[in-house]
């Protein structure tokens, strides 16, 4: 059982597994790059060590780095947060063979999951509902390709086997367009992932994105923490979430969530996981699974009571499960706000220093950030600085909440997507609730339902 971590991340999801360890008594490493010298988990870890200059690839993404950076501090594990190394499995295996402990699943399992196809078949196997469409790539027989594209229905969804993100998919709506789309499909895919292998779905036209959260132990125990709906999206980004997913029957939801705890039982999964969904017409449709803490796992804590980062902590060091299935129980609603820096017309990114920064309060409120007034915003990584969580007894109290917390954010000297968020709180269809994927950017052209 290790005793000390080092944390392989940076920004606010850093410091949440900072105070997770801490709380659970172990010494932290924070491992960072030069433009990141000055953060808090920085700061307030036991030991810290600058692994490379301020771009990710020679940093966060330096697997070598991270290694030594652990030799060095006397790490016994490490925890890679998300993005980044986070779903490698070449680092997972790495950091096994080095005699440490990788705070996630096993790399036979992140690669199971990183190809979708294979992701797809254990989830056949395991009876979660999937998209139709077959559970093999596409071969090279042209005639095979178009009969497995008409069996489904068009319009199909072309997708590759390494994507994910949004990335590596196109749609196709007759026919005569498939062969064209599939050789543009292949060449993106081995461009972008180094596997042109592609595999075929039907499209859904009109879906919500919804969750089922996961915890696995090494002792035959996984059970999930209930449903989110994170439909609210651009580009194939998320920008809020909510938990429970509303408006979808308890029984469904409770059905689909035992088949994902199931499959991590069948597939011998250890650890955090996600299991993404498209529903549409009351169907549920896995897509992939995520083998990671989630960017908004804050919503799942509030509602159904875990302190999911520490519990993926705690399996990791073979420990069981604290909770069974009977204990989880999914209590009031909560909201999380993705807080970018980042210009809220153009979407383009706002790096720079922050000259006020007023957090909201109150029953139920919750930030989630590492940023501070006089903090600066480094314009090498991703847009996040922080997260607003609210939690109410009801989803109309949760709304209520979510907009006095709006009203009272206030953050000057870059640009963020509050205005969005406030925009998005005014929306009918929102405050209503079960809106599909497409809406938010409907709402973005002034054409939303």
């Amino acid at each position: 059982m290790f005793s000390s971590v080092l944390i392989a991340n940076r920004g606010e999801i850093a410091l949440r597994i900072q105070r997770a360890c801490r709380t659970l008594g172990l010494r932290t490493i924070a491992a960072y790059s030069e433009a990141d010298r000055d953060a808090p988990h920085v700061r307030f870890a036991d030991a810290a060590v600058c692994i490379g200059p301020a771009q990710a690839a020679r940093s966060y993404l330096d697997a070598a780095a991270i290694l030594l950076a652990a030799k060095a501090t006397g790490a016994q594990a490490i925890h890679p947060g998300y993005g980044f190394l986070s779903e490698n499995a070449d680092f997972a295996e790495a950091v096994a063979a080095a005699g440490l402990t990788f705070i996630g699943p096993s790399a036979a399992s992140i690669r199971i999951m990183g190809d979708k196809v294979a992701a797809k078949r254990a989830m056949v196997e395991a009876g979660v509902p999937c998209v139709p469409g077959p559970d093999s790539a596409l071969p090279d027989d042209p005639d095979a390709i178009r009969a497995a594209a008409a069996a489904i229905g068009y319009p199909v969804i072309l997708k590759a086997a390494g994507g994910g993100g949004g990335r590596g998919m196109r749609i196709v709506e007759r026919e005569t367009a498939l062969m064209d789309a599939l050789a543009l499909t292949r060449e993106e895919a081995r461009r972008a992932f180094g596997n042109p292998q592609i595999y075929v779905e039907k499209f859904l036209g009109r879906p919500r994105h919804v969750e089922i959260q996961v915890i696995a132990d090494a002792h035959g125990q996984a059970i999930w923490l209930g449903s989110r709906d994170c439909s609210l999206q651009r580009r194939h980004q998320k920008v809020l979430e909510e938990a429970p997913a509303p408006g979808l029957p308890a029984a469904l939801v409770a059905e689909v969530g035992e088949r994902c705890a199931q499959a991590c039982r069948r597939i011998g999964y250890q650890g955090v996981g996600t299991f993404e969904f498209l529903v549409e017409d009351g169907a549920f449709f896995f897509i992939e699974m995520n083998t990671r803490v989630q960017v908004e796992h804050p919503v799942t804590e509030m509602t159904a009571g875990a302190d999911i980062v520490a519990e993926g902590i705690r399996v990791a060091q073979g420990q069981p499960l604290r909770l069974a299935q009977s204990d989880v129980t999914c209590v009031g609603h909560a909201f999380e706000c993705r807080l970018n820096a980042e210009d809220p017309e153009t979407f383009t990114p706002s790096p720079g220093r922050i000259t006020r920064f007023d957090a909201p309060g109150g029953p139920g409120v919750r930030i989630d950030t590492h940023v501070s007034a006089g903090a600066v915003v480094p314009p090498y990584y991703d847009s996040l600085i922080g997260k607003l969580i609210v939690h109410g007894a009801t989803r109309d109290e949760a709304l209520a909440r979510l907009g006095v917390a709006l009203d009272e954010m206030r953050i000057e000297g870059i640009k963020t997507n509050l205005p969005l968020h406030r925009r998005i709180l005014g929306d009918p269809g929102f405050q209503t609730g079960g809106v599909d994927i497409h809406h938010l950017e409907a709402l973005l052209r002034g054409d939303a339902a």
